[in-house]
């Protein structure tokens, strides 16, 4: 029986010929030459060596070791690029050339797509900030002033964006020991401790690649979101609870965010999404004009997230939910005059839901720690060593097909001595 073509691709593949997401392989053979690879089905082709094949235009972005050229040149490029490959992977006049350049996804090795600029990360889901109020300050307002007024967000280390399957290292730091345990004679206020972190938590995220850059002082508005933005990904921002907790008074996430933050391998480019623009949820409170979105097309993506923890299922966030789109985001992001780098990555916050089933972090699964996460052979507060997290997605596509996002995966190792 004649061996099936990595080219046919059963009815409905998530990353079939609607999809088409980027990413950069190694192979076995030569595992220093890094090169830009797209999906298709359980295949990725070297998208270097087709461009070359077919004398393309665009054979030096294509051809370079990272997304980073390919991403800096713009939507016209992206639109173009996106159109080649399609035509090299389903027109029969290219089969011949391009069978002998597909690689099974086993067999190769994946990296950072790109070289990460800067890194914003979020708070847009007004389902986990009223859970986060309610937990952190069961007297009060569950969502500040502030909050349905502007997307509120912090400033990332960009250095420590580790692609998905690394391992993540229980970060040190200062945090309050655990209440149960005997304050030292004397003391008159909080006594921190040295040590790995108790209470270290995944966030389920959403993060957007900006590809063309922008020029200083030159604020981004709604509209200009698919000129910048190359793409999207799942992403995890790892969090240290209790480092956090220590450390943001009054000030924000610091080292209890930025020892690692996992980004899936693949981006899926934001023309693939088309489907799947969704209304945000209703507002109310008036937006200020640079936000506004009432006008605008839907700004909202109907994505399908799935957390699983040691491959159990905990939830399933929708991304649909999120109070702020991406486009508002990056519109509050440049509005004081900051400018956009190729390879900046915003994250969207934690997608959490209304239903328990939905929540997006540990910290709101079991409630600040209070209630365990019941899974089928143990329970959780908090992640333990040895725990993998492994977040997916899916979207809907055009006729009915799903689009699916790059896994983003990541196991807990020990601190290091």
């Amino acid at each position: 029986m004649p061996q099936r073509s990595p080219l046919d691709l059963p009815e409905g593949d998530p990353f079939g010929p609607h999809n088409l997401p980027y990413g950069v392989f190694t192979t076995p053979h030569a595992p220093h030459l890094r090169k830009i690879g797209v999906r298709y089905g359980n295949h990725v082709l070297d998208a270097g060596a087709a461009a070359a094949a077919a004398a393309s235009p665009h054979a030096e972005q294509l051809g370079a070791d990272t997304l980073n050229p390919l991403m800096a040149a713009g939507r016209p490029v992206w639109q173009a690029v996106r159109a080649e490959v399609l035509g090299w992977l389903t027109d029969p006049a290219h089969r011949s050339t391009i069978e002998p350049l597909m690689h099974p996804l086993p067999t190769i090795a994946l990296h950072l797509p790109f070289e990460v600029a800067d890194y914003a990360d979020f708070y847009a889901s007004e389902h986990h900030a009223t859970n986060a109020g309610r937990i952190f300050r069961p007297d009060g307002e569950a969502l500040s002033p502030n909050w349905k007024h502007m997307p509120i967000g912090y400033h990332g280390r960009a250095g420590t964006l580790l692609v998905s399957g690394t391992p993540i290292v229980r970060p040190q730091g200062q945090h309050l020991p655990p209440a149960d345990t005997p304050a030292p004679p004397h003391a008159s206020s909080p006594t921190p401790v040295f040590g790995p972190s108790l209470r270290l938590d995944f966030e389920a995220e959403v993060a957007f690649v900006v590809g063309a850059p922008s020029t200083v002082n030159t604020p981004v508005g709604l509209s200009g979101f698919h000129d910048h933005v190359f793409g999207v990904c799942l992403l995890n921002d790892w969090s240290a609870r209790d480092i956090q907790a220590w450390e943001y008074r009054p000030l924000g996430p610091f080292l209890g965010k930025s020892f690692a933050t996992s980004l899936a391998a693949w981006v899926t480019p934001l023309e693939a999404l088309t489907a799947a623009r969704t209304s945000p949820p209703a507002r109310d409170v008036p937006l200020l004009p640079y936000l506004d979105d009432s006008a605008a097309e839907p700004g909202g993506l109907d994505l399908r997230l799935e957390v699983a923890l040691n491959g159990h299922t905990v939830s399933r966030p929708p991304f649909s939910a999120m109070y702020w789109t991406a486009a508002q985001q990056l519109a509050h992001l440049t509005v004081n005059g900051a400018s956009l780098r190729t390879g900046d990555v915003f994250a969207s916050g934690t997608v959490s839901g209304a239903r328990p089933d939905e929540l997006g972090c540990l910290l709101e699964l079991t409630w600040g720690g209070r209630q365990p996460l019941r899974l089928p052979d143990s329970t959780r507060t908090f992640l333990e060593d040895g725990d993998e997290v492994t977040i997916t997605a899916w979207a809907p596509g055009p006729q009915g097909v799903r689009i699916g996002l790059g896994e983003v995966t990541g196991q807990v190792v020990p601190a290091t001595p």
